[in-house]
């Protein structure tokens, strides 16, 4: 089922969760919502579902308006951050419930619930744990347990509010990877909502940067990642360096570099036009590190501190011109040029972004 948003505005008192949101997944996919605290994510999500209803704008299921449909109406399944278990029944009970609860006319039989749920506790992998309660499964167990509960009465829409939010790092990349492989094996249209952009790039088919109840930014996670459409979302999505500076010529110039940049070439500031003030951003792991010149533009800079602990090394550095860097480099890389603390060395950029002012 694909899911259309139309114009959907969300206001709060005076703040407005949702400005104007315009949004197509089409049938299938595995999207994310992702951005920072505020953004709008869950309350989209939660409108989404019905359990929240618009100021403004239209929600559309396979092209017809479900905007005032009941939540029960829309075929939705939902997936809690803290699970919302019930903790007196077993896990077999709480995947059975949304059908045990359904009207009489609609409820399928107890041969039928219980083999759909025996089913569903296979896939989710938890098929030897049907008779625990909630309070004897591990935090990753119960999540799965309650992904099971969405899908028992065959959603047409799945939605995740931060489905492993209160799960330790090593869990939470497990699960993530398993749930990419679940959604291939089933195909439900899936919308789930995060603030861990790695999460997000890892998992979904799609991303939505959001930002003060806006989309900033809608493409797969290479879109995203390597061609962030601003300043906000090259921030937003990993660690960054960056450098005020200037565009002139066709050239970025920042510290003691000027560097050759298409951007720079196509926009106000090329050949012919006045500088024009810009940020240049350049991400840890886009320096090429030397110990020596090599005939190439660099900055040069003293190594601060080396944390070699894994196999991508980070440093910090400190510029010539005084200005922080960070960088990361492979470890053999790292071995091979016998960098410590106190040392000089030679930044040059293999590629950078740039944002006008």
């Amino acid at each position: 089922m694909s899911i259309e948003i139309q114009r959907v505005t969300k206001v709060f008192g005076g703040f407005k969760a949702l400005d104007g949101i315009n949004l197509t997944v089409p049938s299938g996919e595995l999207v994310a919502l992702l951005g920072p605290s505020g953004s709008g994510k869950t309350t989209l999500l939660r409108v989404i579902a019905g359990l929240e209803s618009a100021d403004e704008g239209a929600v559309l299921f396979d092209g017809e308006d479900a905007t005032q449909r009941h939540v029960r109406e829309r075929g939705v399944g939902f997936v809690f951050q803290h699970y919302a278990l019930f903790k007196h029944m077993t896990v077999f009970e709480n995947v059975a419930f949304g059908l045990r609860v359904r009207p009489r006319r609609l409820r399928p039989r107890k041969a039928e619930i219980a083999d759909r749920v025996t089913r569903l506790l296979k896939l989710v992998q938890l098929e030897h744990l049907g008779n625990r309660r909630p309070a004897q499964l591990s935090g990753g167990q119960r999540q799965r347990v309650a992904l099971a509960r969405a899908l028992a009465v065959e959603p047409k829409v799945l939605l995740l509010d931060e489905p492993f939010g209160a799960l330790d790092a090593r869990v939470r990349q497990e699960l993530r990877t398993w749930l990419r492989r679940l959604h291939d094996e089933i195909h439900v249209t899936s919308v789930f909502v995060t603030h861990d952009q790695e999460e997000a790039l890892e998992v979904a088919d799609r991303v939505v940067v959001m930002n003060a109840g806006r989309i900033e930014q809608l493409g797969t996670p290479e879109d995203v990642f390597h061609r962030p459409a601003n300043e906000f979302v090259m921030h937003f999505l990993g660690n960054v360096n960056v450098f005020h500076g200037r565009v002139e010529g066709g050239k970025a110039m920042f510290g003691d570099l000027y560097v050759e940049h298409p951007v720079a070439a196509g926009r106000p500031g090329a050949a012919g036009d006045e500088p024009k003030d810009a940020k240049v951003f350049i991400r840890p792991h886009e320096w090429d590190i030397s110990a020596h010149r090599n005939g190439r533009p660099a900055m040069e800079a003293v190594v601060t501190h080396v944390n070699a602990a894994g196999p991508v090394v980070k440093l910090w550095l400190l510029s010539e011109s005084g200005e922080p860097v960070h960088a990361e480099l492979p470890l053999d890389h790292y071995r091979a040029l016998e960098l410590r603390s106190g040392q000089r060395v030679f930044l040059s950029p293999r590629q950078v972004k740039v944002f006008f002012d």
